[in-house]
């Protein structure tokens, strides 16, 4: 915005043909603002849950492996 304001005020442009200039530069990066955080939110949720996915089957073969460990019978018997 401030760009447009300076652009203005060099060129000699009116206050209102600035102000309007400028709140489409408003809503022009807000757009892109707002699509590049959805995008954003979107990579991080979806490794955090890849990660919470991989820690949770980590557990569980970790959770089998000492259950199959515990019913193994011994040899010493």
């Amino acid at each position: 915005m401030a760009l447009v304001v300076v652009r203005g005020a060099l060129f000699g442009e009116l206050a209102d043909q600035v102000a309007s200039e400028a709140i489409m530069a408003l809503l022009v990066f807000t757009a892109i603002g707002w699509i590049a955080g959805w995008i954003a939110d979107y990579l991080v949720r979806d490794a955090v849950e890849v990660s919470f996915r991989r820690r949770v089957d980590w557990y569980r073969q970790g959770v089998a492996e000492s259950v199959r460990l515990e019913n193994k019978p011994s040899e010493e018997s």
